[in-house]
């Protein structure tokens, strides 16, 4: 029997490995991910070769199918391809091989025998050609220090003719104990709803369409082992980085292979490559874990550690939309300003209605001057006196949209995205500014930028609010989303290189542009236009699967919901708010000075706390009580915690029992107690344990054996405190027992 010769590179970090397979000259193929098991020499890189070739069935073909991260139908694959397209019909079902790899820049010879490479964090560059194809592809394959796997794909044509790319998937396999599928859908106001099947032969394929990442986007696509939980199971997690039409997907296939799978969605015709050139594909992530909370702790990690994450203590925020909506009057808006002022706000955002004709949602979209009907001194008065008053101003623009009632439209029609010789079905009264044509681009760029130079503005709200139909460019109608998508990616980017410390938020109909891509480049993502706390719990518990809490904009709205009508105690709307970047969102004018001292004692204890709550790890309860829900955050030392007990709805039982708190240090004693800002919420029992004090307890005993809270009515909260104590009696704050 001859050896074929063995050559793999071993990426661990975070508890996490990566095991790649190069032998014989073919595409990197994915032997292990997962949990960290140690380093591998020679010999036990040659074991688990030969422990996971699977056998050839009947009727299939006679070698076992080595499965790429770009899978090859030329080797047998008989799933979905990683590369579909051609070259007028031929050149689609190419076969690699590698000409090159680097480790972190260091030149690998992959024509080595029985070698193995073992490696902490780090980035894996493969190129390799298919000569007959004339196709080059360049794979970026890395491992974070946090655990996190991502990949993307170059393609380059080496050929005279035209080459049209339809398809292009990273793919990630997971052993076939991954089972169950867990994806996300939802609608406007209800954004991140959880959904749960059984995995089967075939493929459970996501693909969003709507020109965005879109309200019922999957966010992340997870497999795992049946009944895989925040606190249990192995999970594996795929995202696709990219905030344009998009695939999520999973397969398994006859043989037994499973594959994650990720990429943009192209629409026909949209990257046809010249000789020489190239497509570059989104980053497509790879998510491990123990538990869902594991995988998002992990995720968080790596965020934080990006360069450009935000480092200075997340500003307080006000908008007013929902205290004004379009009806911008000087005197109201200075007066709100003043009342943000009193009670720590740090930042007033001006929303929709500044500018042009815009009195209402179906005019002056596009025309980006301050508009002097309403405005007759520019936004000076208002700007000076937030300056004055310390906080930051921020501004709303939506740039990738146009009214047809707009001077733009009017002077410019050809600009609106199209195809067939129509107009798009509107909606929200708006079409779309077809920001790949360089003069619309550049006319949108400079009229932004003439606001940024003339005020003093440290934040842009950024809004998206309606899909894309028909997003062609005329007058012929070629498919421009991919087009459009990057245009997006590339104003942001000027617009942060000009003004460094500008940061921008990623609003899109709510939680419509949620994704890596978007993250990439902007400083938070606003979670839901439903500020309603009950429907906030679910979109907030399930964002931070991919978004830590300090990106997330939270915002603590009126006690009547402006979406659904719902009337909530303020303990319930802040302590909802809290997890997360926080804001206010409601006429304050309205508010008695009670509401109004109860509120600044919310804000100020975001602010003592907000260094725990936008550093710290994730913690969310698996329970059985789905009218329950706890969810918190462990400093990294495990010195203190936050965790909100919430009651959802009436249960059917008086108490769901005792609560568990995970995450703190096993053998560390803590102190806990309730923040009872605004009085003990209504339904708690008459004497709940906190009236004769607070609780010490291990950080075992807490995690293992749990604390009875006390019965809530529906839709109320109680945000619990948990600090270590020291040996000398005194906890993280330096209070005595």
């Amino acid at each position: 029997m001859t050896e074929t010769p063995d050559f793999g590179v071993v990426l661990r970090a975070g508890g996490v490995a990566l095991v790649l397979d190069l032998s014989d000259g073919g595409l990197p193929a994915v032997v292990h991910w997962g949990a960290d098991y140690g380093a591998l020499d020679g010999r036990g890189y040659a074991a688990l070769l030969r422990s996971g070739v699977l056998p050839v069935a009947a009727s299939e073909v006679d070698l076992p199918v080595r499965i790429a991260i770009l899978p090859e139908h030329a080797r047998g694959w008989m799933g979905r391809p990683g590369l579909s397209g051609s070259r007028a019909g031929a050149a689609w079902s190419p076969l690699w091989r590698v000409t090159g790899a680097t480790l972190d820049g260091a030149v690998l010879d992959v024509a080595s025998a029985r070698t193995v490479v073992n490696h902490g964090a780090g980035t894996l560059v493969v190129t390799a050609v298919d000569d007959d194809a004339r196709l080059a592809v360049t794979l970026t394959i890395e491992l974070s220090e946090a655990g996190i796997v991502r990949a993307r794909a170059e393609l380059e044509n080496l050929g005279d003719e035209a080459y049209q790319i339809d398809e292009l998937l990273l793919c990630l396999p997971t052993p076939a104990i991954a089972s169950e599928v867990l994806d996300f859908a939802g609608r406007w106001g209800g954004e991140r709803a959880p959904q749960r099947r059984a995995m089967a032969i075939g493929a459970h394929r996501r693909e969003g369409r709507r020109g965005r990442t879109g309200l019922d986007a999957p966010m992340i696509l997870s497999v795992g082992t049946p009944g895989f939980g925040f606190g249990n199971g192995e999970v594996w997690g795929i995202h696709t980085a990219w905030s344009g039409n998009h695939v999520h997907q999973v397969e398994r296939v006859l043989s037994g292979e499973q594959l994650l799978g990720g990429g943009e969605l192209l629409l026909p015709g949209e990257v046809s490559l010249a000789r020489g050139e190239r497509y570059e594909s989104p980053w497509v992530y790879g998510i491990y874990g123990v538990g869902l909370d594991d995988s998002a702790r992990r995720m968080h990690r790596h965020l934080r550690a990006r360069p450009q994450h935000p480092r200075s203590a997340r500003p307080v925020t006000l908008n007013v939309w929902e205290a004004v909506y379009f009806d911008h009057d000087l005197d109201t808006l200075l007066e709100l300003a003043d009342r943000a002022a009193e009670l720590g706000i740090e930042r007033f955002v001006l929303d929709d209605g500044w500018f042009g004709a815009r009195r209402n949602d179906r005019a002056g979209l596009g025309d980006w001057t301050v508009s002097s009907e309403v405005w007759p001194n520019g936004l000076h008065p208002l700007v000076d006196r937030v300056r004055g008053l310390g906080m930051e101003f921020g501004l709303w623009f939506e740039p990738e949209m146009v009214n047809i009632d707009s001077e733009l439209a009017r002077t410019h029609p050809e600009w609106i995205m199209a195809t067939g010789g129509r107009l798009p079905v509107e909606s929200r009264h708006q079409q779309v500014l077809n920001l790949g044509i360089p003069e619309a681009y550049a006319y949108v760029r400079d009229a932004m930028c003439a606001i940024l130079d003339e005020y003093d503005i440290a934040y842009i709200k950024w809004d998206h609010n309606r899909d894309l139909v028909d997003a062609g460019t005329q007058p012929f109608g070629r498919a421009g989303v991919h087009e459009q998508t990057l245009a997006f990616y590339r104003l942001v980017d000027e617009l942060k290189a000009r003004y460094p410390e500008l940061e921008i938020e990623s609003c899109s109909s709510g939680g419509g542009r949620v994704d890596l891509g978007a993250l990439d480049r902007t400083d938070r993502i606003w979670v839901s236009d439903n500020n309603d706390p009950i429907d906030r719990q679910q979109a907030n518990r399930w964002t931070t699967q991919l978004v830590p809490p300090e990106l997330m904009g939270t915002h603590i709205a009126s006690g009547a919901s402006h979406i659904t009508n719902r009337l909530h105690a303020l303990s319930f709307r802040a302590i909802t708010a809290l997890f997360g970047h926080l804001g206010v969102e409601w006429d304050l004018r309205t508010s008695d000075p009670v509401e109004l001292a109860e509120l600044g004692d919310w804000i100020r204890l975001h602010k003592a706390n907000r260094e725990l709550l936008h550093g710290g790890e994730l913690v969310r309860l698996d329970h059985p009580d789905r009218t329950v829900s706890v969810n918190g955050v462990v400093a990294a030392d495990g010195s203190a915690a936050l965790f909100a007990y919430v009651s959802l709805a009436r249960a059917s039982v008086a108490s769901p029992g005792r609560i568990r708190l995970p995450g703190l240090l096993p053998g560390a004693v803590y102190r806990m107690e309730p923040a009872l800002i605004g009085g003990v919420p209504h339904g708690a029992d008459p004497a709940p344990w906190w009236e004769e004090g607070p609780l010490e307890l291990s950080g075992a005993a807490l995690a293992s054996v749990g604390v009875v809270m006390p019965a809530l009515r529906p839709e109320q909260a109680v945000l619990l405190r948990v600090d270590r104590v020291d040996d000398d009696g005194r906890d993280s704050h330096g209070s005595a027992t």
